[in-house]
């Protein structure tokens, strides 16, 4: 494909950066730009804007309320949406469950739950990892037994992503416990409400909330929230971790980080060896984004060799900025101003250090990237799946 944005695309960016700039509450901004996790609120408020414009998801099918654009302007689109600090939309909605409702859903399902995610009216969790399942999830034990027109659901999730907001939860579990592991997996919509359901907060190092466990103690599952076939949940699920880790390259953060980075640490700049650490990551970056652009220029799912190596890489990429920025920052790097969504910033509030405003957030920003490697499949997992796949070991 053609990299060099042409005029149609140079205006496209225009256009979509004034729009962006005139419309995100300052607020709302300050928040984003400081690397927080987006309240439920600012989410909320934010995708409703963009639902009114068509543009909440631009990459789903124009059937389902996606856009026509092409993939470069996609991506300059979240270049913009992210260097304005806008929040991050229902990841767990519009990236994960979304694609899969509409590729695999049945129409019932695909009305009831589209165009609530659209709207931002129902958000979501995603209910994989267990304690003993996590990278090897096919290992999962969470069991779902069919009874009369409902499954009872009985198990355990953990580091379930904004559990704590999330009205449903889309969840694999094992319907048949006889077949090989993989083969014996469902998919199934589970509401957050239903009796039974138990969310408890899992509070990271940087002192937020954005991980939970969630216990399932015989819920009842009404059978028209099962997702395609029965036992053939594993299909569904490489389809959305395919999609999940060509995502997690999130080379529009690392983008927008490593701009701010350059701005408050032009004097560190200077210094030719933190000149050269700076250079690196710029040319890593570089190289990465035109990897994820010819992905997502061939209009399909990534193959998992291939999403693994975005993935990867990605992950390491936004390690790197955020320990780089708190590097530049010297003294007032150690400031950990924790998310405002945090236990023990909202109820045990303390006395900060005075540092300069572009500080803030930037050591919790880097302590919490410490799980980057890890989720989504630790990247040890996906060099296996690299040397399996490519190199046939």
């Amino acid at each position: 494909m053609e990299f060099d944005l042409s005029e149609a695309d140079l205006a496209f960016r225009r256009d979509k950066r004034a729009w962006i700039r005139a419309n995100l509450p300052a607020d709302i901004a300050e928040r984003g730009r400081r690397g927080f996790h987006a309240t439920r609120s600012d989410v909320e408020i934010w995708t409703r804007l963009l639902n009114a414009q068509g543009w909440a998801a631009p990459a789903w099918p124009a059937e389902y309320g996606g856009t026509a654009w092409t993939p470069l302007q996609r991506y300059l689109f979240q270049l913009e949406l992210r260097a304005a600090g806008a929040p991050v939309q229902d990841q767990s909605a519009m990236e994960l469950v979304g694609p899969v409702l509409y590729t695999f859903g049945s129409d019932a399902q695909k009305r009831a739950y589209l165009p609530k995610i659209l709207n931002a009216e129902t958000f979501w969790c995603q209910g994989f990892s267990e304690p003993n399942a996590g990278s090897d999830l096919a290992s999962l034990r969470t069991r779902a037994v069919l009874d009369g027109d409902c499954y009872v659901v009985t198990g355990q999730k953990t580091w379930t992503s904004d559990a704590q907001r999330a009205d449903m939860m889309f969840a694999l579990v094992r319907t048949d416990p006889e077949a090989r592991p993989q083969a014996g997996i469902s998919f199934l919509l589970i509401d957050m409400q239903a009796p039974g359901v138990r969310v408890r907060p899992i509070y990271t190092i940087d002192e937020g909330r954005s991980v939970n466990e969630v216990f399932l103690d015989d819920v009842r599952v009404p059978c028209k929230n099962l997702v395609g076939e029965a036992n053939k949940g594993w299909s569904y699920a490489k389809f959305l971790l395919t999609n999940e880790r060509a995502m997690s390259a999130e080379t529009a953060h690392t983008r927008a980080d490593l701009s701010s980075l350059k701005r408050f640490a032009a004097e560190k700049l200077a210094d030719p060896l933190f000149a050269a650490k700076v250079s690196r990551l710029e040319i890593d970056l570089m190289a990465l984004e035109y990897a994820v652009l010819r992905v997502i220029s061939a209009e399909a799912a990534a193959q998992d060799a291939v999403a693994s190596v975005l993935k990867l890489r990605g992950a390491e990429l936004r390690q790197r900025v955020a320990e780089l920025a708190v590097e530049a920052l010297g003294a007032a790097g150690l400031a950990v101003n924790p998310d405002p969504t945090g236990h023990d910033a909202t109820d045990h509030p303390a006395p900060r250090p005075p540092v300069p405003a572009y500080a803030h957030g930037w050591l919790a920003r880097a302590m919490f990237r410490r799980a980057t490697t890890i989720y989504g499949g630790s990247n040890e997992i996906q060099r296996n799946i690299i040397a399996k796949a490519v190199l046939g070991l």
